[in-house]
């Protein structure tokens, strides 16, 4: 039996991995937020690793309000930085291995076919090159560490495209959706699974891994799937130009990733993003119709 330290467990992934744990007969979960445990403090992480002294740990905290990076790039870099470095020290000298959550955004975003992990990174953007930077960090001090790069996260839990877009479609009669940005849509509880797996894996790989669920689509399609599962029929949604949406931070033009490397190594299964949109979208319909 393992004790797994889970970090930012507030988030979509953390509230994710609660539920996941809850089937995981195995292991010993603790579950941390800022409150419990302050992964910008050096000498709290350094305390709590002394005095628990977990196993494995999976770090799900991040700075992640991307268009606010580029004028936060101090506070975004001492989360997606500093308190990974403090997490990869720490680990490291109690013998603890490390699942490290990553982004899509380190990648260029202008390929023309899905992205491997051996693809050269380009970051366009604040948040893009700290999450990269976490990265090797974390990778250069402890080598006993997985890093998995998602992307388009979703989940019933806390703020997401799903669930704007479900609030536009009730509120509005037509929304506009980008449709030039090509992407793979990630059902959180997919991921949480994905990482159980890993940390039930009786051969622990370390490396650099992609993970979203299986196919691609736009934004676009993406939410014309949304209002279409969910019932959502009288709000039209018009396809247009990222320069008809213009935002702060650069956001990749492309971004599918290549999943062979973790299905191969880790034997895992992913879904097709539509099969997973609906499973989620009836986990919301649920919470709505007993709210």
């Amino acid at each position: 039996m393992a004790k797994i330290l889970v970090t930012g467990a507030n988030g979509q992934l953390g509230n994710e991995l609660r539920i996941v744990s809850m089937d995981d007969a195995k292991n010993t979960y603790l579950f941390t937020d800022v409150i419990e445990l302050d992964i910008t403090d050096k000498d709290a992480v350094n305390y709590y690793f002394s005095v628990n002294k977990p196993d494995i740990i999976v770090n799900c905290a991040a700075y992640t309000a991307v268009d606010r990076a580029e004028s936060e790039r101090e506070r975004c870099n001492v989360i997606n930085v500093d308190a990974v470095r403090y997490l990869a020290e720490a680990s490291g000298r109690e013998g603890c291995k490390m699942i490290h959550i990553s982004t899509d955004y380190v990648y260029g975003g202008c390929s023309n076919s899905p992205y491997s992990e051996d693809d050269i990174t380009m970051p366009q953007s604040v948040y893009g090159e700290t999450k990269l930077a976490g990265e090797k960090v974390l990778l250069n001090i402890n080598n006993a560490s997985v890093v998995i790069r998602t992307a388009w996260l979703y989940s019933p839990f806390g703020k997401n495209f799903v669930k704007t877009m479900i609030a536009l479609g009730k509120e509005r009669e037509e929304i506009n959706v980008v449709n030039d940005q090509r992407g793979t849509p990630t059902y959180a509880a997919d991921l949480a699974k994905a990482i159980v797996t890993i940390i039930d894996s009786r051969e622990f790989i370390p490396g650099i891994y992609n993970f979203t669920d299986c196919g691609e689509c736009t934004w676009y399609e993406f939410a014309k799937e949304i209002h279409t599962v969910f019932g959502i029929m009288g709000c039209r949604i018009n396809p247009v130009t990222t320069d008809k949406y213009p935002s702060v931070a650069k956001r990749p033009v492309y971004s599918v990733l290549s999943k062979s490397k973790i299905m191969d190594n880790y034997k895992i299964n992913i879904p097709d993003w539509k099969d997973s949109l609906k499973e989620c979208l009836l986990r919301i319909k649920g919470e709505t119709n007993n709210g």
